[in-house]
């Protein structure tokens, strides 16, 4: 029987890897926004250069990974593993953006999820003993989105008020056996949650429960309360998922409603920038943890947080065949003291 398992979906790091750098770049619109002072790059236009959004969103992770290495005086040689994925197809923007990297690479899918997962992986690849240094990162961009999940931009359709805006950025973490923290300290596996919800313009109301269920299973398995954390943040469930999650939350006798917030609330100003109920994307809460929380908690203005991302596992194939909207959460427990 594993010592470090807690419960049947969390784990106790033995060996809690520490964050030693972070990188985060976005578009014009979240440069723009209240966290814009947080972010490394802000882009002048959404292309950045290249001949398609797609490919954009590939630099968008290319560059991201040689500031993550930059910042913490590394090599891509110095590199055990890449953990990356994206809301693309076949997650063509981690596979063609790192694909000259020349280092170990897992490609994962966890929608929106996915910088938690990536994170999650990649600490338990450090606390087993099978690497010393691993980059874990994601991005997402509002055009190639919309024309993968929705509607092509050119058709100007209509936003519903429950929709949410895919942020245009990546984000990332070089995770470390040597550091002096902020550390990984617990992770939260997530479980396939699906209400039956099947608006794809409403993925706040689909994601909500699955971070509910993540929120109180972590505290259930670990025996913490909400008076153990100082920022409990969820990855992009916009007002209206967010709301619905503290709700639940609370409904399960836990009231977090005083150290909780959302990635997607965060980015933007909703009212003044027109992005309805927040943002959304795998690039939302990636760069919101990699920018605007990791410097508070290297500041010491947060010591405790647990990072909740929440992914929609749904496609176009599945929404044109009329099905769910099955959902996903990972939390991740961050430390700056062991």
């Amino acid at each position: 029987m594993s010592t470090k398992r807690l419960g049947n979906q969390t784990v106790k790091l033995q060996n809690p890897p520490s964050i030693v750098s972070t990188a985060s770049i976005v578009g014009p619109k979240e440069g723009k926004g209240p966290l814009r002072l947080f972010f490394d790059n802000i882009l002048e236009d959404e292309m950045w250069g290249e001949k398609s959004w797609e490919k954009a969103e590939s630099k968008l992770i290319r560059e991201t990974f040689a500031l993550i290495l930059k910042k913490a005086n590394k090599s891509a040689e110095q590199i055990n593993y890449v953990v990356s994925g994206d809301l693309l197809n076949q997650c063509i923007a981690a596979n063609f953006g790192l694909r000259q990297s020349e280092v170990p690479f897992f490609g994962v899918y966890g929608a929106c999820s996915t910088m938690a997962e990536s994170m999650s992986l990649g600490s338990m690849l450090i606390d087993g003993g099978f690497a010393e240094d691993v980059v874990c990162l994601t991005s997402s961009h509002f055009c190639s989105a919309e024309k993968q999940f929705r509607f092509p931009l050119e058709l100007g359709t209509q936003r519903a008020p429950t929709a949410q805006w895919t942020v245009t950025g990546s984000g990332g973490v070089l995770l470390s056996t040597n550091g002096d923290g902020p550390y990984i300290t617990h992770i939260t596996t997530g479980k396939i949650v699906d209400k039956g919800i099947k608006d794809a313009n409403n993925m706040g109301a689909a994601m909500a429960p699955a971070a509910v269920d993540t929120i109180v299973t972590h505290f259930r398995d670990t025996g913490f309360s909400p008076d153990n954390y100082d920022l409990i943040v969820t990855g992009d469930l916009g007002e209206i998922g967010k709301d619905i999650c503290g709700e639940l939350v609370q409904e399960q006798g836990y009231n977090i409603s005083d150290i909780y917030n959302d990635c997607g609330l965060m980015i933007y100003d909703r009212e003044r920038q027109d992005t309805h109920a927040g943002g959304s994307g795998c690039g939302c809460c990636a760069t919101v943890f990699a920018g605007f929380i990791y410097q508070k908690l290297m500041e010491g203005s947060l010591k405790n947080v647990l990072f909740v991302a929440t992914g929609a596992l749904l496609s176009p194939t599945s929404t044109q065949q009329g099905e769910s909207i099955p959902s996903i959460a990972h939390a991740v427990s961050i430390s700056t003291v062991l």
